[in-house]
């Protein structure tokens, strides 16, 4: 089984303004409530493709029974850890002539709630797939990602990690199958600026040698990396299309790799399929379907 943990889930709500100006009133054209975070958006995208899983999580108040129906009406399947005081947050999108965001901070995690959800954790078998996505709210450790892989270590679980700096460098000495920065997030990581897709291959090798056994790069325009445990590097331009949203880009990249992971075993083929559910998802107003990303599959080859 695949499972899914997303520490901070949202609304995500949605609104289109042809001119943004700030300081000033601005009226939507459009408006637009899904249920997010990166961990919501990799077991959305899974469901898409007809792929069994789980996603783990907390929720609180109105917003957190919101989130709750509007997974399960596109056909998610949640175990989800209900808080008994604040609210989930909502997270505004507006989209304009340049897309802003603006993520709430959400609701404090006490320890019984938490230690729920690492009894959930803990419960996973050999062979079971777990993806850890997402930043971690104010009222947890930065260690938690680490913890997590620690308690699971004794166990033949594949562990995808999508996170930012010290969440992501934490859980490297336990070797987690696949991790997934971007390359801004991998230059902020070394120091350094990186814009093409030769540039970042020797900073993703050097998180191999600190324990990651695949490291996939998403570079938006530029395309996607991947530097694997085998020693493949492969890289691809981006696919041709109109950007219309890159919310859930990133994740349905990774729900993409895994899906395309399970089937094959290849990673030229999952590398194809992460590329192929990213692009499809900014190509879409929400998060992309299967045809959708079977199309992009079939528009291009890798490089």
């Amino acid at each position: 089984m695949i499972y899914t943990v997303t520490f901070n889930p949202a609304i995500d709500y949605a609104l289109g303004v042809k001119h943004l100006e700030a300081g000033m009133t601005n009226r939507s054209f459009y408006e637009q409530l899904l249920p997010g975070g990166k961990g919501l958006n990799v077991s959305t995208i899974l469901n898409n493709l007809g792929i069994d899983n789980i996603a783990f999580g907390f929720i609180a108040g109105f917003t957190g029974d919101e989130i709750e129906r509007a997974f399960h009406e596109i056909g998610g399947k949640s175990d989800f850890t209900r808080l008994k005081s604040g609210v989930s947050r909502i997270n505004v999108k507006i989209k304009a002539d340049n897309e802003t965001e603006i993520n709430a901070k959400g609701p404090d995690i006490d320890k019984e709630a938490l230690d729920e959800l690492l009894g959930k954790l803990n419960g996973l078998k050999d062979g079971d797939i777990l993806v850890l996505a997402g930043s971690i709210p104010h009222s947890l450790p930065d260690s938690l990602y680490s913890d997590i892989m620690k308690m699971l270590s004794d166990r033949d679980i594949m562990i995808a990690v999508d996170a930012t700096r010290d969440l992501l460098m934490n859980v490297l000495p336990y070797k987690p199958f696949l991790i997934k920065p971007n390359n801004h997030e991998l230059g902020e990581i070394f120091g350094v600026t990186l814009k093409t897709r030769e540039e970042v291959v020797p900073y993703a090798k050097k998180l191999q040698e600190k324990g990651a056994r695949n490291v996939l790069i998403s570079m938006a325009g530029e395309g996607a990396v991947l530097v694997a445990e085998n020693g493949e590097v492969l890289k691809s331009e981006a696919p041709k299309g109109k950007v219309v949203n890159s919310v859930g880009a990133g994740d349905s990249m990774v729900a993409g790799f895994i899906a395309g992971w399970c089937e094959k075993h290849e990673y030229a083929h999952a590398f194809k399929m992460g590329l192929s559910s990213g692009s499809a998802s900014a190509f879409s107003e929400v998060l992309a379907t299967k045809p959708e990303i079977e199309k992009v599959y079939n528009s291009f080859e890798l490089i």
